[in-house]
Formats: structure tokens, C-alpha cells, sequence
């Protein structure tokens, strides 16, 4: 599957495509509805080129149907529920079937393979279990493939580290501000990552830059890939960077459609242009997701890879529709912060951006945490005039590539709080003010 020839699998995808709608159709009364009210039908769609005349799928609709409403199959053909994390309201529900089950562990257990996986190596996996997709879906892919998982989940950062000096696994999965975490514990504690048996960490659930991918390679001496996927779509192995280029994720198009659409006009984009990220699912019985708007910024390219796999692949996340800030009608992704901030080698890598408001203006107050050995340097002193110069250079440098002004704090180092799971980068003082008024 992952080599096909282009035609052989569009013809695929195509004939999946169908089975889908068909289901859906047949199947889901809120599909029903949105197909008459885009007046389209499957007779309408002859190639995979008119997927544009479908109606697109939002977390609203799964919301408005929640729980159970979009499900195409009876509640107990469903063997298991996920959800995404609810922190905006309840979660979304999604449902899969023994078939779902199976599916998605042949795709994760291809990721893993794809990052340097392979039978009988030990697998610590570091994402959190539960309604959450990442750890049970590294889990039953890693059995698939045929290794030893070890089902650490989040958290408890001590007993990580005593599993990951006892246990030597070669491959570690979880978010990448949690890695950090764990290696700073781990020096903390007198160890050193990259003297650990990992060989490779799959690294995902948020954005991350090629800066911090250079930071979690230094520190634990491994190869880092990113892999991508959301609950509403299927969960992690959605798509994965392979261990050859580490440039752009591999996209299991033989199970989902992707496409890129400007987010305002809602029309697709040329190949290699920026937009929102959108996907159908082929092969999903419980939850068939069909022009789903995942709200993530990337781009989709056709230029073939080295490591022989044929189907497209999508650039690494660089942020979502909900996430970008508009400061003075400049817009800004955190990502593109912290590309800039991780260049400074006096700063570690954890930072957080407040936005708040100056009379009718919104503003960013960046908040970035010394190195300990500078910090002790310069006397434990904030007001080092060193600092001075360092603020000013950073503030300097996010004028010149992102256009917006900004104000710094400099923390002690540990002030910022450390990540266990998805890291809060930007805090949104705006909102919380707002919802005291609410």
C-alpha cells in the first residue's frame, strides 16, 4: 500500500470513496440532511476530482449531534469510544468497530515502521491513555508491528525515567514539550538522555518547530519524527514523517483523502500553498468523516521521497485557524515564535505567550526562561543589563520576521510550568477577562 503505483491507488481511493458515501448516505440522517442542502448526490461525484461538491464536516456537526448521532452503525457493533479532549466544551465522541480497531493499527504499526520501528524492540509510549487517542493508539499499533509496548502513559516523570534506564527501550512516543520535560528531570536527577538506549521518539498531539526537533535530538541523541492525526478523523498514524527525509508526513491516502482549502473562501489551493487542512475518510465503519475541517494550517506536496513511499505528503502542522493571533492586524502563529526563540542558546526551550489588552489594542507579552548556568552567572540578577541587551535583541528579531511588537519577561529558570501532556503555550487574557463579564 504504501508503495502503490499513483493510478492503481486513486482508483482505489475512489472506489472507497463510494462505499463511503453510500454508508453515510444510507446510514447517518445528519449526512442525509447536508447532502439535500448542498443539493448533491452520489450519482454527482464520477471522480475523486469532485470530492468539492461534497459538504464539508465541522466539529459543530459533531457537537450538534452529540453524542452518538453521527455514528453509521448500530451502538453495538461499536466496541470502543474515544473523544478529543473537551477543553472547549464537551468532547466529541467517535466511535470505532472491530474493523475501525484493526484498521488503525495497521496504519499506526506502518507510522512506527516509518519513524524506525521495528519487531522486538521495546516501545515506551509517554501519551496519555484514556478517551485520549494517543496512547492507545501507539499501544495496539506497536503490538501490531510486533514490539513490546511498554504502556507508560503521561505523568509520574520520576517513574519514566527509572522504566527508561531499567527497561532500555529503542523507540519513545509522546507530546515533544513533555520530552523536554523529561530530559531536563532526567539531568536534574544526574542522568544523561542521550546515554539512554533510545534510538528514535515519534512526537506529536501539537505543533513543534524544526528548532525544538533539533533541541529533543541533541538531548536524547535520537532521531525525532512527527506524526499527525485527530480523534474526529481516526487519531494518531493519520500521516508521519519518515526516518529517511524527516521533511514532510506521509499521508496513509490508501484510508483518507486529504486537501488543503483557503479557510475563507473555502476553495482549494494549488499544491504547496498554505491553507487549512482537510480529510475524508475510505475505510471507517463506525464514524465515516467525510470534507472533515480539522483547523490545521499546512500544505500538501506530490515530489516523490526518497524512501520510496508514493503517496503525498503534508507539511508539518504550522498551526491551527483558532490558534493564529491577530496583533494589530498582523497575523501570527506561535510556531513562527518559537522558531525564533529556540535560536537563543541562552534561553531553554519553554515559553509562553499572554496576550492581553492596551486600551483598544491587543498586545503580546512574551514570557522566556533563562539557561541556569546564565542565570547564576549573571548573579541571579533580572536586571542584568546583559538581560537588557538580550530582550532588546529578541524583541528585535520578532519585529523583523514576524512584524509585531512585543514586550518581555524574563523568568527564573523552572518558573514556567512544565508540560505533562499538550504544553499551554499562549494564554489568553482577552478570553478569561471576557468570561468573568460572561
Amino acid at each position: 500500500m504504501e508503495t502503490m503505483e499513483r493510478g492503481a491507488l486513486k482508483k482505489l481511493q475512489y472506489r472507497r470513496l463510494m462505499n463511503t458515501l453510500r454508508r453515510v448516505i444510507g446510514s447517518v440522517g445528519h449526512y442525509r440532511l447536508k447532502m439535500v442542502q448542498a443539493d448533491v448526490g452520489i450519482e454527482d461525484i464520477q471522480s475523486l476530482d469532485d470530492i468539492s461538491k461534497l459538504p464539508f464536516t465541522t466539529k459543530d456537526d459533531l457537537r450538534d449531534t452529540y453524542p452518538f448521532g453521527m455514528f453509521a452503525v448500530p451502538q453495538h457493533e461499536v466496541i470502543r469510544i474515544h473523544g478529543s479532549s473537551g477543553t472547549s466544551g464537551k468532547p466529541t465522541i467517535v466511535g470505532y468497530t472491530e474493523k475501525d480497531i484493526g484498521c488503525w493499527s495497521e496504519i499506526v504499526a506502518r507510522s512506527i515502521a516509518a519513524a524506525g520501528g521495528k519487531k522486538g524492540d521495546l516501545f515506551h509510549i509517554a501519551y496519555g491513555y484514556g478517551l485520549f487517542t494517543g496512547g492507545l493508539g501507539l499501544h495496539y499499533g506497536a503490538e501490531q508491528l510486533g514490539m513490546t509496548a511498554i504502556p507508560m502513559s503521561a505523568g509520574n516523570t520520576d517513574r519514566q525515567i527509572t522504566v527508561i534506564n531499567d527497561l532500555q527501550p529503542q523507540g519513545i512516543c509522546g507530546t515533544p514539550s513533555y520530552m523536554l520535560n523529561l530530559a531536563e528531570r532526567m539531568e536534574e536527577k544526574g542522568f544523561n538522555p542521550r546515554q539512554s538506549n533510545l534510538a528514535y521518539g515519534i512526537f506529536g498531539a501539537e505543533p513543534w518547530s524544526e528548532e525544538m526537533r533539533a533541541i529533543l535530538e541533541d538531548k536524547w541523541g535520537i532521531t525525532a519524527v512527527d506524526i499527525y492525526g485527530l480523534s474526529e478523523v481516526m487519531g494518531p498514524g493519520v500521516a508521519v514523517e519518515c526516518q529517511e527525509e524527516q521533511n514532510g508526513l506521509h499521508i496513509a491516502e490508501d484510508h483518507f483523502i486529504a486537501e488543503i482549502i483557503d479557510p475563507s473562501t473555502l476553495l482549494p489551493v494549488e499544491e504547496g500553498k498554505e491553507g487549512e487542512l482537510v480529510f475524508t475518510s475510505l475505510t471507517k465503519e463506525a464514524l465515516p468523516i467525510i470534507r472533515y475541517r480539522t483547523g490545521d494550517i499546512a500544505s500538501l506536496s506530490s515530489v516523490p521521497c526518497s524512501c520510496g513511499r508514493t503517496s503525498i505528503k503534508m507539511s508539518r502542522i504550522k498551526g491551527r485557524t483558532d490558534d493564529m493571533m491577530i496583533i494589530r492586524g498582523v497575523n501570527v502563529f506561535p510556531s513562527e515564535i518559537e522558531r525564533l526563540l529556540l535560536q537563543y542558546k541562552e534561553l531553554v526551550p519553554h515559553y509562553q505567550i499572554h496576550l492581553k489588552t492596551k486600551g483598544s489594542m491587543d498586545e503580546i507579552n512574551l514570557h522566556i526562561e533563562l539557561q541556569d548556568d546564565l542565570y547564576n552567572h549573571l548573579g541571579q540578577n533580572l536586571a542584568h543589563e546583559n538581560l537588557s541587551r538580550l530582550k532588546s535583541d529578541i524583541k528585535h528579531t520578532i519585529k523583523a520576521n514576524c512584524l509585531v511588537n512585543t514586550e518581555i519577561t524574563i523568568c527564573r529558570p523552572k518558573e514556567i510550568a512544565r508540560s505533562e501532556g499538550k504544553a499551554i503555550r499562549v494564554i489568553d487574557w482577552k478570553k478569561q477577562q471576557s468570561n468573568l463579564f460572561s
